[in-house]
């Protein structure tokens, strides 16, 4: 037997026991007569003793050991002695007394500490990322990923789930990103593509019968990283038979208040808020809002038309809009504050930033001039602002208004810190890291403009069925339909997005008509499915929940690389074994391809 508990689930129910150890020296402490070594595995620290008195052998060759060497510890557990606990560690109050050691293996010394403030570049735990994960906040991050994904798995198979695997290597169909291609070496001249979901497999499944499938699913996406995005991800993808969009909607939202109330004691009210995508842009100017935050963007372009500021003016001429936003117990902001903050707007696309403070003796702004009293009153009101407040505004095309002010409401809210406005008395601009907002955006628009391509795209897939009451006017009026899709935002993250399928042949060959897919190309493109929708479809929709983003949120992280065991660079890079790389000759002979880069000879 190599050991017989692990390190950090000794407690001092164990004093008296016989114990086997086996871990990772994380501190070494000579004191002159005793040595004392921290000992670390994935459960945590134990505290071990080596005594002379005790084994004189073992206690030689404690002097040798030093950090990360790995080493088997037989001993005794035993009370601390009175004033030595730890109470800081689980741990605290017991240790082991030893009186056998082997040492494993042994290390070299770390290029940075494992521990948890760590000195080191992302670069450099990605290089040793081997290492990155032996901090035990990583190993907590990873146990609690572990956890969620068995949750996920338990509430799923009591709810009538099948869990069912759909392939890796499959057809593409480039409608959304760019896909991954893999050469078929025994197909020369024809590739795979790696799934960016299992969409069409899952809809396949609903034909075959599995009214209720759920996949804990890999997917890939050859697209500019962010902070939550990976080249290679994990989904938890769903699709369900004879439901509406109300039937998944509930069945989310008890998924999710069963991870909150497991994972994190926290009690999540139902039903979740609902908002269409028309409220979300209004308000905040993204179809992700941020709910902690209660500051909300209000239009005051009818306010300010004809009112005489000529920058306003202009705009509105154009077709533009004015949007404000009221930053509460900012009026006390130096000018500086607001050229920077200016700067920082025009940085994001805006053509410039204007700002009124509200005081108590008025209105106090370079621009206040140009404005009547009575229209200054009503941008007040229709901000809400109160004395101590400063009110800022942006004018140009509405895409590029609700980009620069959303973003704006977040970094302004970071900046304060503390508690939501939801708490009696905090800064309404703060934000709650600890504070957790879900709301369905719903009403999507079904198909958007692509001004490079000159036609209709599906804003999200070509199988996402329009709405019942918009159906008759796809021809006529394409730009206003809405579609039967639902997304589901956390604290201004989305966490997950679906839709009610499309399950009927003609409506879904009209769809391939309005994204100016001919018949050839569809039935090239898409044609199993097509075929399958001919042999008795039910009416079906499902899910897609970004499972590392969910785990990102649980974990309190900036990002899904600290979620991932082995991450990628935001130039898709795996720094830990230098992929991709370039391949032999002879591998790209047998794939009967050639690799040419530009400006090579």
């Amino acid at each position: 037997m190599q050991r017989t508990h692990y390190c950090g689930a000794l407690t001092k129910s164990d004093a008296g026991q016989p114990v086997l150890l086996c871990g990772w020296v994380h501190r070494r402490r000579d004191h002159g007569g005793l040595i004392f070594v921290d000992l670390r595995d994935r459960e945590g620290f134990i505290q071990v003793v080596f005594n002379p008195e005790n084994n004189q052998a073992s206690y030689a060759l404690a002097q040798e050991i030093r950090n990360e060497f790995v080493i088997r510890v037989k001993g005794q557990a035993r009370l601390r002695p009175a004033g030595t606990e730890n109470r800081q560690i689980p741990t605290g109050e017991v240790e082991v007394l030893a009186s056998e050691l082997v040492i494993l293996n042994a290390s070299k010394t770390p290029p940075f500490s494992i521990e948890e403030d760590v000195e080191a570049s992302e670069g450099v735990r990605f290089r040793y990322r081997y290492l990155d994960l032996r901090r035990p906040g990583v190993q907590k991050t990873l146990i609690t990923r572990h956890h969620l994904v068995r949750l996920i798995r338990q509430f799923l198979e009591t709810s009538g789930f099948i869990e069912i695997e759909t392939p890796v290597l499959t057809k593409s169909t480039p409608e959304g990103a760019r896909d991954y291609l893999v050469p078929s070496r025994v197909n020369p001249g024809h590739f795979y593509a790696l799934p960016q979901s299992p969409q069409l497999f899952k809809q396949i499944l609903m034909v075959a019968g599995f009214d209720r499938y759920y996949q804990v699913a890999r997917c890939f996406r050859d697209e500019d990283l962010r902070a939550d995005r990976q080249p290679e991800f994990t989904q938890l993808d769903m699709e369900m038979s004879f439901v509406e969009r109300e039937d998944i909607l509930v069945l989310i939202e008890k998924l999710i208040c069963k991870v909150f109330s497991e994972l994190k004691g926290i009690t999540l009210e139902t039903p979740f808020p609902r908002m269409s995508y028309a409220q979300a842009m209004e308000r905040y100017g993204t179809d992700k809002p941020d709910l902690r935050i209660s500051m909300e963007l209000a239009e005051v372009t009818p306010v300010v038309s004809g009112a005489g500021f000529r920058v306003f003016q202009e705009v509105i001429d154009q077709g533009g809009v004015v949007k404000g936003l009221c930053v509460p117990k900012a009026a006390s902001w130096s000018r500086k504050e607001m050229d920077d903050l200016t700067r920082e707007a025009q940085e994001l696309g805006a053509r410039g930033l204007a700002w009124i403070r509200v005081t108590d003796q008025g209105f106090d702004s370079p621009i206040v001039k140009f404005f009547p009293e009575q229209v200054l009153n009503d941008l007040r009101g229709t901000l809400q602002a109160a004395s101590g407040d400063l009110m800022i505004f942006a004018a140009d095309q509405p895409a590029v208004v609700n980009s620069v002010l959303s973003e704006l409401r977040l970094r302004l809210a970071r900046r304060t810190g503390g508690e939501s406005s939801d708490s009696a008395g905090q800064d309404p601009a703060s934000i709650s890291t600890e504070q957790y907002r879900p709301v369905w955006i719903l009403d999507f628009p079904l198909l958007e403009y692509d001004e490079t391509e000159k036609r209709y795209v599906a804003l999200h897939h070509p199988f996402t069925a329009p709405a019942d009451e918009d159906v008759s006017a796809l021809q006529s009026d394409p730009k206003n339909i809405r579609a039967k899709a639902y997304d589901l935002v956390v604290n201004g993250e989305e966490l997950g997005g679906g839709s009610i399928r499309i399950h009927q042949l003609p409506l879904q060959s009209r769809m391939f008509d309005l994204l100016g897919i001919d018949p050839e190309e569809a039935r090239d493109k898409f044609g199993f499915l097509l075929e399958a929708l001919e042999y008795g479809t039910p009416p079906h929709g499902g899910i897609a929940i970004g499972l590392d983003r969910l785990a990102m949120i649980l974990a309190g992280c900036d990002t899904i690389r600290d979620v991932i065991a082995f991450p990628k660079t935001q130039k898709a890079i795996c720094l830990l074994t230098d992929a991709p790389s370039s391949v032999s000759d002879l591998q790209l002979k047998e794939l009967k391809i050639q690799s040419k880069i530009p400006g090579e000879s």
